[in-house]
């Protein structure tokens, strides 16, 4: 995934979209937080639907479920409820968009905002594309906008790696004497950001971006692969059964981002 990063493109996009990041990320935690708590929902699947929409969906409920320790079954809720409301979104925003009289970067930097999954964003940007006849503008926009906000992976995973860390030396015992940070930190961080910054040298020297594309279709497959393995080993009856209380935080959640996302664009006047 850092390979499909352009951290100099991201760079110039962010300083327009990061306030709208920031909010509609701050917006999914708390609510996350608050829901987790009214509907007493185990806290591990509070925080991956938490943190998959607000960030970039199956990719970041990937790399948290390790951090935290979530099991598959934590993990398949998590990411069903996060793919529910990425086709919705895809199906619905374009519309939405339209009849509430988006701009072209309006509508970019509504998709690349609200909607969670990076698979999701383009569907979106590209059905918006389709009916204004943009030219592929407003996709590759939200697409960059989108990626800005992958890049709250890093301190959100190393946030609960530490969180984590601290509960357990509160916890006192023998067990906390023996917690190692170095056991739960997400080293695959470093590598992340490492792969972004040799996409962005690489192609600031002239090297075709079109080299790391390979790493990107790739990166999708080990995450379909990932996913595919979960599902494998899942109790679907159950599953259902128990999601009720998941799907209905994942739709607080949604309408969250959603209204955040519209009300910041509206007071930065980009709608």
């Amino acid at each position: 995934v850092g390979f499909g990063l352009n951290l100099r493109k991201i760079g110039e996009v962010g300083l327009t979209s990061l306030p709208i990041i920031l909010s509609t990320i701050a917006t999914s935690l708390i609510v996350a937080f608050l829901m987790s708590r009214a509907l007493h929902m185990p806290g591990k699947i509070a925080t991956l639907i938490g943190v998959g929409s607000s960030i970039c969906g199956g990719s970041a409920i990937a790399a948290t479920a390790p951090v935290i320790e979530a099991d598959d079954e934590e993990i398949a809720q998590s990411i069903s409820v996060i793919f529910l409301f990425n086709v919705l979104a895809a199906l619905i925003f374009p519309t939405l968009g339209g009849a509430i009289g988006l701009s072209d970067t309006g509508f970019g930097l509504f998709a690349g905002t609200a909607v969670n999954d990076t698979s999701s964003v383009t569907a979106a940007a590209s059905t918006w594309d389709t009916l204004h006849n943009t030219g592929g503008a407003v996709l590759e926009y939200a697409t960059i906008v989108k990626l800005t906000r992958t890049l709250a992976i890093i301190p959100i995973t190393l946030a609960l790696a530490f969180w984590r860390t601290w509960q357990a030396k509160r916890g006192g015992g023998a067990s906390s004497g023996s917690f190692d940070i170095k056991k739960i930190f997400p080293f695959f961080i470093l590598y992340f950001i490492l792969a972004s910054v040799i996409t962005t040298v690489s192609t600031m020297a002239g090297v075709d971006a079109a080299l790391f594309q390979p790493f990107k279709e790739l990166s999708k497959f080990f995450i379909i692969l990932a996913m595919a393995a979960i599902g494998i080993n899942t109790d679907l009856v159950k599953l259902i059964k128990t999601g009720g209380k998941p799907i209905f935080m994942g739709v607080c959640c949604w309408a969250g981002i959603t209204c955040a996302s519209l009300i910041m664009q509206h007071l930065q006047g980009l709608l």
